[in-house]
């Protein structure tokens, strides 16, 4: 089970654009790029009140409403950049051939990961694709559970692998091992305070990590 922004994609540069408008067209002092960044995987609504947590209902309301238009707008024109990271196509396609049932559980809506997905054309390869729309954000296990349920598997027989903390609070509440990988947004030493088996820097690191976690589960 793969989280989106940070694990499968690099997409901070949109997301910090559209959050930096959002605040601006809210008449509100945008906050720091680095502060957006640690936000990647809470669900939009979560994220809006970690980054401003002095706001009204409504004004959040109105924060959110106008990130969602932004990077749908960026969409739509063609200038949404999200590159797959260095040989992630590679991996999804060996685990995939190798028997694997893929899933992705993100803070990413339902729309934005389908077409994340179409683009580099890997939406086949999952068998379950579990979203901020239908559950309640990280680090809560819905996701999790959902992507085991339709996977047909045990918590034990899964990996949950992503770039933050709150994938590896997610992981430990589902009671499933937790890899993460250090090109997203939260450090390495941060992803092992919270549970990770292991860190890895690249793509091939990340295939080793998955051997050996299955060679000698715990």
């Amino acid at each position: 089970m793969f989280d989106c922004d940070g694990t499968l994609v690099d997409g901070q540069a949109d997301v910090c654009w559209a959050m930096e408008r959002a605040f601006t067209r809210a008449e509100l002092l945008p906050p720091e790029p680095a502060l957006v960044r640690r936000m990647v995987g809470l669900s939009l609504t979560v994220a809006v009140r970690e980054l401003a947590p002095g706001l009204d209902e409504g004004k959040a309301r109105e924060v959110t409403e106008f990130y969602k238009s932004s990077f749908r707008a960026r969409r739509e024109e063609g200038l949404l950049d999200e590159p797959l990271f260095d040989g992630i196509a590679e991996l999804l396609a060996r685990l995939h051939e190798a028997g694997w049932s893929l899933a992705v559980a993100t803070g990413k809506s339902d729309r934005g990961l389908a077409a994340c997905l179409a683009v580099h054309g890997i939406a086949d390869l999952f068998v379950s694709l579990q979203t901020a729309d239908r559950h309640p954000s990280k680090p809560h296990p819905a996701m999790l559970e959902a992507a085991l349920f339709e996977a047909g598997a045990q918590p034990e027989e899964a990996v949950m692998i992503g770039d933050t903390s709150f994938d590896m609070q997610m992981a430990a509440a589902a009671r499933v091992p937790a890899i993460g990988v250090a090109w997203g947004y939260h450090d390495p030493s941060e992803l092992l305070a919270t549970g990770a088996r292991g860190v890895a820097g690249t793509a091939g690191e990340l295939a080793e990590l998955l051997a050996e976690l299955l060679e000698r589960p715990s």
